[in-house]
């Protein structure tokens, strides 16, 4: 009987080392990398979302970097099924491919599709007017009362998302996690999943020295260039929504800075809140003395 190919797939939090483990496999396999980290499909940001610099992405081949405009709307759902396009292709060539992102949603959407949730365009338009009006956080409250379990699992500073599940939640008199089925749909490759976990102490300092790499890198003035455009979906993510805040005058650089440091690692709670879940992820400790790459691969044989 033929052997399945295998989709590797590393997930984690911020600023953990996805990046560099998954180019570790890459190589290892003689293999190419899909990302799945929905912060960097955009071409315009680079510095913000920690784009794997050229040196990185010399390494080994990757996907669905740099490939869309922040004027493009580009869903979990529309990157799910041009990732299952590519990794079938990588297949015909590669008995493994390597998947990589910290964008829970989006790695699901390629592993366990999306549950065909029901929509409805008044609906999501009030929502849209409540946001304008009331603010994200009036819409986050009234989410954490109808759907407390969601609420600890999503990005809850991404609008869109949290709009979505209300609407969800609305439209169906049921409650948004009730919906979400999450159950694994028959796939065409072996699918194994590994997590980066760290001491919080050692996660921490990692995520504060890369925010100020990032300022060092040019952050500032990368903000400056789509400051005009801070209103579409993309821009709302942390490392340019708290520079714009600067940008508009009403904190100083200083805080704008903790704050994205303090977002940053409040997102890393949530990314590792979303797969702990799931029971089958196989975990991997990552600190300044151990081997992320050993691990795996010890762990495949």
């Amino acid at each position: 009987m033929l052997m399945k190919k295998k989709l590797i797939s590393i997930v984690g939090p911020t600023g953990i080392g996805k990046t560099a483990l998954a180019i570790e496999l890459a190589q290892h396999f003689n293999t190419e990398i899909i990302s799945a980290d929905s912060r960097q499909f955009f071409h315009e940001l680079k510095i913000g979302v920690a784009r794997p610099t050229d040196v990185e992405l010399a390494g080994a081949p990757h996907h669905f970097i740099a490939h869309r405009s922040i004027e493009q709307e580009y869903s979990a759902g529309m990157f799910a099924k041009d990732a299952r396009t590519k990794i079938d292709e990588l297949h015909q060539s590669n008995d493994v491919v390597i998947m990589v992102g910290g964008s829970g949603m989006y790695v699901d959407a390629v592993l366990k599709g999306l549950d065909d949730l029901p929509s409805d365009s008044s609906t999501r338009a009030a929502l849209n007017e409540e946001l304008e009006n009331s603010g994200l956080v009036a819409l986050q409250e009234k989410l954490k009362e109808k759907d407390p379990e969601y609420f600890q699992k999503v990005d809850i500073s991404n609008p869109h998302r949290v709009v979505r599940a209300l609407e969800v939640i609305e439209v169906s008199g049921k409650k948004f996690s009730e919906l979400r089925s999450g159950s694994q749909q028959e796939l065409p490759f072996d699918s194994i999943v590994f997590c980066l976990t760290a001491e919080r102490d050692f996660l921490y300092d990692r995520i504060n020295n890369r925010v100020d790499a990032m300022l060092h890198a040019g952050l500032l003035d990368e903000a400056k260039s789509l400051y005009s455009k801070r209103h579409l979906q993309s821009l709302n993510t942390v490392g340019y929504k708290e520079i714009f805040e600067y940008f508009d005058g009403t904190c100083t650089l200083d805080f704008a800075i903790d704050k994205i440091k303090q977002h940053s690692r409040n997102y890393a709670k949530r990314q590792i809140t979303w797969w702990k879940r799931d029971q089958s992820i196989s975990w991997i400790h990552a600190d300044a003395k151990s081997s992320p790459s050993k691990q795996v691969l010890d762990s495949l044989r």
